[in-house]
């Protein structure tokens, strides 16, 4: 992660989640990370650590200074000096030097159902209370300081520019591996290094082409990157011609695009916010297959989502990703474009600056 980050934005990160352990009654909080899972942005995020393999654990008490600690075994998981936390422990079994730490605490654990190492999980267990606390971890991470929003929109440049990478080369008859290169050298020359999940969507049923798979006459570049900065974005547009059925899906994605500038304001609710921009899809008689959306950070999917009863009140500076995915009676025509998105005082910012709609090949930035 080349960004650096100053004492005083390292501060205001300790002292969110510091104010979310005092409304849970914690004497500490663990952040689990693990290259494994994809889940290593929390660590990024509270030690300036970036995970290259294995897993770490940072541990962040009431008072005091914050300690980081990787599995003596792998003695290097990653480069070690860029960490911000002096205190970098190597034990031999994490879980163990955790719980011996935090006898008899009550502790907040980001990442205990997916992340934990089931041996750690099983040591600090017999010597501490352990409190779930991903949701509270991630709403005390979402809303972004203006250091973060500049990495969000260095990452979103990124990522359009590998857009407009991906349009230029793409043409009926040219495989997948082919159309997606020139975008993937992008993201590696600008940085991102292995924060990329990016794929080329076929078919009105979405299936995943394959590198040799010859590209017709639609496709989706869905690309999600993270830039140096270390926080992930995800934008992408259709191209080409699809059939009648997903065309006739243009018109409600044009409505989203529009209401969700209204919608995504400060006090609004996440549910609230999702009825608003799942109205046009509903309406015109369409499904929704996946989520309508979600905040995301230094890990891709956060809380709290845009979603059916999800109550969270939005606030000014969250950076959501917004991808309604519409499904036609049939089950399988569907049209799936993202974009992400700030919450600012007068309603939601499409960062990317792309209209929505589907390119039809032709265009240039």
């Amino acid at each position: 992660m080349d960004t650096v980050i100053g004492s005083a934005e390292v501060d205001r990160r300790y002292g969110a989640v510091r104010r979310a352990m005092d409304e849970h009654d914690l004497d500490a909080v663990v952040v689990a990370g693990s290259e494994y899972t994809g889940f290593e942005g929390a660590v990024t995020y509270m030690s300036g650590f970036v995970i290259v393999h294995r897993y770490a654990y940072v541990l962040l008490p009431r008072e005091g200074d914050p300690s980081i600690v990787f599995p003596a075994e792998a003695r290097y998981v990653g480069e070690h000096g860029t960490a911000w936390i002096e205190d970098q422990v190597f034990a031999d079994r994490p879980g163990e030097w955790l719980g011996e730490r935090l006898a008899g605490k009550r502790v907040g654990v980001y990442g205990l159902d997916y992340v934990v190492a089931v041996r750690d999980f099983v040591a600090l267990n017999q010597k501490a209370e352990l409190v779930p606390f991903d949701v509270d971890f991630d709403l005390a991470r979402a809303v972004k300081s203006d250091v973060e929003l500049d990495s969000v929109r260095d990452s979103v440049r990124i990522n359009t520019e590998g857009f407009w990478a991906f349009l230029e080369a793409y043409e009926p008859g040219r495989t997948a591996a082919e159309v997606l290169a020139p975008a993937e050298r992008l993201f590696v020359e600008a940085g991102c290094g292995r924060l990329t999940m990016n794929m080329v969507l076929v078919g009105p049923e979405f299936a995943i082409a394959r590198g040799d798979m010859v590209l017709r006459d639609f496709c989706i570049p869905s690309l999600e990157i993270a830039g140096p900065g270390g926080h992930w974005v995800e934008v992408s547009r259709a191209l080409g011609r699809p059939d009648g059925e997903v065309q006739g899906m243009v018109d409600a994605y044009e409505e989203y695009f529009e209401t969700a500038k209204d919608a995504l304001r400060p006090g609004a609710a996440a549910h609230d916010v999702h009825r608003a921009v799942a109205r046009g899809f509903l309406d015109r008689g369409y499904r929704l297959g996946h989520v309508t959306g979600h905040s995301i950070g230094m890990t891709m999917i956060e809380h709290p989502k845009i979603g059916e009863g999800v109550e969270t009140e939005l606030r000014e500076n969250m950076v959501f990703s917004m991808h309604p995915h519409a499904i036609a009676d049939n089950g399988r025509d569907c049209l799936y474009m993202q974009d992400t998105w700030l919450v600012t005082a007068n309603g939601g910012e499409p960062l990317a600056g792309l209209p929505m709609r589907i390119f039809d090949g032709t265009e240039r930035p």
